[in-house]
């Protein structure tokens, strides 16, 4: 007779997985259980599949604790990529989009993110990709508003009467 395995109703593995790693304690927890489990003679390569992961990284957690204790399972930080605009270029590209970009020579009232890359390659010489300037002007605590078009010519009384018009049975 086989086993029956229980089915979770609210939950995925992903979300569940996905709380695991956005908790420290939790991925914390589950290294130091790990790391006592080989203590307790376990092979790594057996962990492997239990904590899906490598069995090389089973024993770097052992080592790392071994050498520096609970601090040793903590994530150390991770440097990436190096900002293309310095602290100083950020903080005047900051005071630059408050203001509107005909001030610089642009013909339009609002700025968008093609203007801001052509901003920044015309004045600072640094190059980015459209979709970068989106992950830079939240950096810089601006968001993405949608434009609404006004219509000068637009009639709004005769608009309405149109409306109307078509609503008649």
């Amino acid at each position: 007779m086989g086993r029956r395995v229980k089915q979770l109703k609210n939950y995925s593995s992903e979300q569940i997985k996905a709380f695991i790693d956005n908790d420290n304690k939790h991925k914390i927890g589950i290294r130091l259980y790990a790391v006592y489990q080989v203590s307790n003679g376990k092979s790594s390569r057996s962990l492997e599949e239990l904590y899906n992961i490598s069995f090389k990284q089973i024993c770097n957690w052992a080592e790392r604790f071994d050498s520096e204790g609970i601090e040793g399972l903590r994530d150390k930080p991770r440097s990436g990529r190096r900002a293309r605009l310095t602290e100083v270029q950020r903080q005047d590209l900051q005071s630059v989009l408050v203001r509107s970009p005909e001030k610089f020579g642009y013909n339009t009232a609002s700025w968008s993110a093609p203007l801001v890359r052509d901003y920044i390659q015309r004045e600072y010489r640094v190059e980015y990709k459209q979709a970068n300037i989106y992950n830079l002007l939240h950096k810089l605590g601006f968001s993405y508003q949608r434009a609404k078009g006004v219509y000068p010519e637009r009639d709004e009384a005769k608009r309405s009467q149109v409306k109307a018009d078509i609503k008649k049975p």
